[in-house]
Formats: C-alpha cells, sequence, structure tokens
C-alpha cells in the first residue's frame, strides 16, 4: 500500500472508530451532537528563516484547536496542531490533527534551489498523563502539496501552576521524517547543486531534531489565555548532513514568541 493510502487507512479507522469509543451504540450524527469548544488564537515568534537557517525572522501563525465538551484540559502546549478530538475522557486524547505549511522562495541563501509550495501535513495525535504533572503526544502527519512524505513529533511536557492562573511548563521534544520530507526541505539535486553552488544531497529518512522547549502561561479570564515561550531544536541525521545546513545555515535552531488564545463553547 501506498504512504497516501496508509495515512487514508489510518485516518478511517480513526473516524470509524471514535463514535464506538465516544458511546458505544451511537452513530455518527449521536457522535456529533452535545456540547463543543473551538480554540482560535495567534503566535507572533522570532524563528529561523527557514529550516536549518542561521537568520531569524518576525513571523505569525494561527492556534485552532476543535473537540467535544469534556472534562477540563490539563495542559496544552502552542506546539499542538490543529486538532479535532475524536476521544477525550480527561487522561487519554486522540484524535485527527493538521498543519499549514508557508512556501519557502528561492532567495537569499536559497537562491538556485528549487521552491517549496506551500501546503499542510495531516494525521492523528494521541496525547496521555503519565502523571497528574506530565503530558506526553504524539502526532504522524504526511505531507500534501509541499511534500509528500511523513513527518512524527513527540514531546513530553511537565507543568506546574505557581498560581491559579499562572502556570510554567517545559520539557523535551524529539522529531522524525521520511525521505519524502526531508528531499523538499533538505535535498540538492545536481541541477540545484549547479545553480546554487551547493553540494549535491540526496536525504533518506530517520531522526530530524532534539530540543527542549519551555513556557509561562497565564489565564487572562476563563477563555482566554496568553504565554510567554521558547523553544530550542538541534538538528540531527538528514537534516543536519544536509549541504544546506553545513555550508550556509547551522545545526542549533532558537524560537522566541508570545501566543494569545480563546476558547468559544457551543452546541450542536
Amino acid at each position: 500500500m501506498s504512504p497516501v493510502g496508509k495515512m487514508s487507512a489510518v485516518v478511517a479507522a480513526i473516524m470509524l472508530g471514535a463514535p464506538t469509543v465516544a458511546n458505544a451504540g451511537e452513530g455518527t450524527f449521536g457522535w456529533l451532537s452535545g456540547d463543543w469548544y473551538l480554540t482560535l488564537g495567534a503566535t507572533g515568534m522570532v524563528a529561523p528563516k527557514f529550516e536549518g537557517s542561521n537568520s531569524l525572522l518576525l513571523s505569525a501563525t494561527p492556534i485552532i484547536s476543535l473537540g467535544k465538551v469534556g472534562p477540563a484540559a490539563r495542559f496544552t502546549s502552542r506546539n499542538d496542531n490543529i486538532s479535532l478530538a475524536l476521544v477525550d475522557d480527561g487522561g487519554v486524547r486522540a484524535g485527527l490533527t493538521g498543519k499549514f505549511l508557508f512556501s519557502r522562495s528561492s532567495k537569499d541563501e536559497l537562491k538556485g534551489l528549487d521552491p517549496v509550495r506551500w501546503g499542510g501535513e495531516v494525521g492523528g495525535f494521541f496525547e496521555f498523563y503519565p502523571t497528574d504533572w506530565l503530558r506526553a503526544r504524539a502526532e504522524l502527519r504526511h505531507g500534501i502539496r509541499a511534500h509528500d512524505g511523513f513527518v512524527a513529533d513527540i514531546a513530553a511536557d511537565a507543568f506546574y501552576d505557581v498560581t491559579p492562573t499562572v502556570r510554567i511548563s517545559g520539557g523535551p521534544r524529539v522529531s522524525f521524517a521520511s525521505s519524502g520530507y526531508f528531499d523538499s526541505y533538505y535535498g540538492v539535486n545536481a541541477k540545484e547543486a549547479a545553480a546554487s553552488g551547493l553540494s549535491e544531497y540526496h536525504p533518506g529518512g530517520g531522526l530530524k531534531s532534539t530540543g527542549l522547549g519551555g513556557a509561562i502561561t497565564w489565564k487572562v479570564t476563563e477563555p482566554m489565555t496568553a504565554s510567554l515561550f521558547g523553544e530550542y531544536a538541534r538538528l540531527m541525521g538528514p537534516a543536519a548532513d544536509s549541504s544546506l545546513v553545513k555550508e550556509r545555515g547551522q545545526r542549533d535552531q532558537f524560537t522566541v514568541g508570545v501566543s494569545t488564545t480563546y476558547r468559544f463553547n457551543f452546541s450542536m
């Protein structure tokens, strides 16, 4: 089965199985009825101009999360991509996830390389709480348009409430990707090598990065939150071996920023 076929099967299985997990005996429409929440927000950050860059750029990204109202979420992170929770019992949460990918132009350090088209990634996520103060989350996504590979992100965050409205959190992150992803963002074919001056490079799949992240989150009101965060990632494997990183970039990637979210509750 092709990678796209495998991903379609996984997504279909999650969607078909979710109503049964949510409430045995109910159909899909029965599962859809009830109380839901929609969390919207935005993140402003200073981050590398592109993956592997040694230059920083100010940018903004949206935050979107949708799910059925259940036990109050113990922890959320700005690293969580757009999510639709199909299972949510407080201790375990799982469902569909997606990520929008901006295009990458062929300017400056990237001159001579083929541009990367805008696109996205879709897949599934799973998170659970080994203890009352620790959340572990994993996402597996397949690229659409921008690349044709898989990306897997795994993170663990310990969290502590300094006051009823202020929380500190942080923990390790690790990311993996297939050759289809690395080829789009780190590969340099013969034509690109001649045009850019970079060494030719054809990556495989494997470990993408390891790192740490942390945040201070403030509950402004019951539905509104704001946070200050920082992330560090060390490129590994095929990413670190890329001529783009070795000859024009760097392995150490730093990100700092602020974000705010607002939660809306509604019924269906």
